[in-house]
């Protein structure tokens, strides 16, 4: 069984930052990528930022690009997401997915996904 476990969520106002972590453990897998998705309440879940795990590749959504940066460390199997000047928008739950098949796009087929952490940005 796979286990994804977040960390680093919190409260934050607006213009600070945060740094998400994210660790896989249990069973070995091979992972093809890991992403961050959010979800706030009534929305479905979005996609937030990818990294391709062999590759090094890169995704966001288009609301946060040159704002947060997704990045990897292979020998601690952790994701991070690094979120600088924060908005009141930016507030949901924040999820940890890895996926194994190898698709082109960043943002689908995750097949293991973290408890989510919440996020909290105030004006």
């Amino acid at each position: 069984q796979v286990q994804l476990v977040e960390s680093g969520g919190g409260l934050a106002q607006a213009g600070d930052s945060l740094r998400l972590g994210c660790t896989a453990s249990g069973r070995t897998f091979s992972r093809s990528a890991m992403g961050w998705f959010r979800q706030t309440p009534g929305k479905e879940r979005e996609f937030v930022a990818g990294i391709g795990w062999g590759t090094g590749r890169t995704d966001y959504v288009d609301s946060v690009k040159g704002r947060f940066t997704i990045s990897r460390d292979s020998a601690k199997s952790t994701v991070y997401l690094q979120m600088n000047s924060l908005k009141p928008g930016d507030t949901a739950v924040y999820y940890c997915a890895a996926r194994e098949t190898a698709y082109y796009s960043l943002r689908v087929g995750y097949d293991y996904w973290g408890q989510g952490t919440q996020v909290t940005v105030s004006s």
